[in-house]
């Protein structure tokens, strides 16, 4: 698997597209049944294929991803082979950017010395799609991309 098995609760919402996915493996309702009871590893392997498939789909399509922590946020931009970033450090260790309060009080402090503010650019070309989904991985939110947008105005100004 390249990425990770779908859960049960995702396999249900995507069912429609499980069953097309079956057809096109020339595998009807009652073959599919027959698999998960006689050969499970077959049918498990189907499903590994299918949310592979999946991931692989909906990653292709993120162009943010945003990482909160409590002193950090990582955000990022994917343009095509490239993924830039912003790393936004706290040095005041009170501060919770997992609290909206933290986050308020980031808006405040973006000038101030106790805000650390590194910018990045990365080529993913040899596997942009496992390059992001490692970031997912690791807690990443795939966003709108409102706060980098934001940031890289404020920065630019």
């Amino acid at each position: 698997m390249k990425y990770i098995r779908l859960t049960k609760e995702q396999l249900e919402e995507l069912h429609p597209e499980f069953v097309t996915f079956l057809a096109t493996q020339s595998i009807d309702k009652k073959e599919w049944d027959e698999l998960k009871k006689n050969k499970p590893e077959i049918a498990e392997q189907e499903i590994d294929v299918f949310s592979d498939m999946i991931w692989d789909r909906a990653i292709s399509n993120v162009n943010f991803i945003d990482h909160f922590s409590k002193n950090y946020i990582f955000l990022f931009k994917c343009v095509e082979n490239t993924v830039y970033s912003y790393i936004i450090n706290s040095n005041v260790s009170n501060v919770d950017f997992l609290t909206s309060d933290g986050i308020n009080w980031l808006s405040e402090n973006i000038f101030s010395d106790d805000i650390e503010i590194k910018k990045g650019k990365k080529d993913i070309s040899e596997d942009r799609n496992g390059s992001l989904f490692s970031i997912i991985k690791q807690g990443g939110i795939i966003s709108k991309g409102e706060l980098f947008t934001k940031l890289e105005h404020l920065l630019n100004q």
